[in-house]
């Protein structure tokens, strides 16, 4: 396979999985964290690797493999690659291009990376796609037997589910880090903390599944991921560990997954589930939620402006509350433009530098 983001938490589960499956890793992509990725280069031996920045080429171990750089790199180390297998799991819209090439290349996209369908799902359709997110891996496991009339995903809540309302816009770094259930990465836990992460869920749902009966509310221990509503009027759940390894298994080999235990088995007498609503006082983001189903084209603005705005945050120039505000100021500020002339990744990267731009003169008037 080929593993792009492959030291990240799902790189290095899918990694676990590949390595149960007796799967061959021939490329390998990484960003920043290159000491990781030696000891994944020392026990996989790629024949490709990717890394974000040339000057850290020094500081990788020996090996008898081909090296790429930087975004043009992931894109290169595709169509060099023979796998027919890659497991897109980037961080951002910086995955979209890699997407895209790994479906122009012929090739089966695993995808962990949900901007891709966030910023383009309307370039994906009919594609030969497999998502590893628990949310939309359970939607999956659930709806391919009967008619469905609504899905429902969950969110943990984030770091800001039970905190005080008036102290959250004002909170610290170290504060908005603490997701109660898990560690994470950065961005990710931010998003989870504003309740972005879960309309991104949404928007991949949609476009995974074609529908716009879509909901999400808050279920605390992350151990029921989705719910399927049936038009017979039932109503099924699944439940599973959060860690990840069940979705891989099924995106890379559904028929092998359920041979190969790689989680403890869920004992129903240990269970508490509770299900809450998400609340726009404590999630301001969550308003956007039936704009974006009803012209998913906006999830460029979504994304573009929070990544912006956490950025931001994460380096102290906006206090947390800031996030919110900014998001929905350039929502409202594009809301007139003409998402149906977007057809293509060239358009959609230039509405995408247009809302970056316009992010960061709100930023720099509103520190």
């Amino acid at each position: 396979m080929i593993l792009l983001g492959s030291t990240g938490s799902i790189g290095t589960n899918t990694l676990e999985v590949a390595k149960a499956f007796d799967y061959t890793i021939e490329s390998l992509c990484a960003g920043k964290n290159i000491a990781l990725l030696n000891q994944q280069i020392h026990t996989f031996k790629p024949k490709n690797v990717c890394i974000a920045d040339k000057a850290d080429s020094h500081k990788l171990i020996a090996g008898n493999y081909k090296l790429f750089f930087g975004e043009s790199g992931i894109l290169e180390l595709i169509e060099h690659s023979k796998s027919p297998l890659v497991v897109n799991a980037l961080v951002g819209f910086a995955g979209l291009r890699p997407s895209l090439k790994a479906l122009e290349c012929g090739k089966k996209l695993a995808l962990a990376n949900k901007e891709s369908l966030v910023n383009a799902g309307w370039l994906f359709r009919n594609a030969h796609l497999t998502p590893i997110d628990s949310e939309h891996f359970s939607l999956w496991y659930l709806s391919h037997t009967r008619p469905i009339a609504k899905l429902y995903i969950t969110a943990s809540g984030g770091a800001f589910r039970n905190y005080p309302l008036d102290s959250i816009p004002t909170a610290s770094i170290a504060d908005a880090l603490k997701h109660p259930n898990w560690q994470m990465g950065h961005k990710i836990t931010i998003d989870s903390a504003t309740m972005a992460n879960k309309l991104f869920e949404i928007l991949e749902a949609r476009w995974l599944f074609d529908t716009n009966n879509i909901n999400a509310f808050i279920e605390s221990s992350s151990t029921a991921h989705a719910l399927v509503g049936f038009k017979d009027g039932s109503l099924t759940m699944h439940l599973s560990h959060p860690d990840m390894k069940l979705p891989i298994a099924y995106a890379l080999d559904s028929t092998l997954a359920p041979l190969t235990p790689f989680v403890p088995e869920l004992d129903p007498l240990s269970l508490h589930l509770e299900f809450k609503p998400i609340c726009e006082k404590r999630y301001p983001l969550w308003a956007l939620k039936s704009k974006i189903l009803s012209t998913p084209q906006k999830g460029i603005v979504l994304n573009a402006s929070n990544e912006v705005a956490v950025n931001a945050f994460l380096q102290n120039k906006i206090n947390f509350g800031k996030i919110s505000e900014l998001v929905l100021k350039l929502m409202n500020d594009f809301a007139s433009f003409d998402f149906t002339s977007l057809k293509d990744i060239e358009s959609i990267s230039d509405l995408d530098s247009k809302v970056r731009a316009k992010s960061q003169e709100w930023i720099n008037t509103n520190k």
